[in-house]
């Protein structure tokens, strides 16, 4: 125990352990750490299409587009949905008899809680079918 305790320095040392090279210490590094440079996957070849793939992997650089979702009630300026108007209602639900959610549909959040409430009440009265064809 006598061993582990530190004596200071007689000469005018500032009193910290630190080197004086900076925050860091400068002692090598164990080779397990991090490598430096680049790094190895395997034997797995490059990608093509670049950082991101994705399904158009194409060499003009020119990526799928994909038109922005506008709600249908917001351009058709309907305010309330009804009820009883199955064909609009059926185009929100799927072929299973669930509802079909806003990121596929583009619905805003106000027209589908009421879109929802309104299937609901169909399925309730029997204008719409609660689940699909059983196949």
């Amino acid at each position: 125990m006598a061993d582990e305790i530190r004596s200071t320095p007689p000469s005018g040392h500032s009193g910290s352990d630190r080197p004086s090279g900076g925050d860091r210490p400068s002692g090598d590094r164990p080779s397990g750490d991090r490598p430096s440079g680049e790094r190895s996957f395997g034997s797995r070849p490059p990608r093509p299409g670049g950082p991101g793939g994705g399904p158009g992997g194409r060499e003009g650089g020119r990526k799928y587009f994909r038109r922005k979702k506008v709600c249908k009630f917001c351009v058709e300026k309907i305010d309330t949905i009804n009820y009883k108007d199955v064909r609009t209602l059926a185009q929100f639900v799927a072929e299973s008899g669930k509802i079909v959610p806003r990121r596929l549909t583009g619905v805003c959040t106000p027209h589908q809680r009421r879109l929802s409430s309104a299937i609901k009440q169909a399925r309730n009265i029997a204008l719409l079918p609660f689940a699909g064809r059983a196949s």
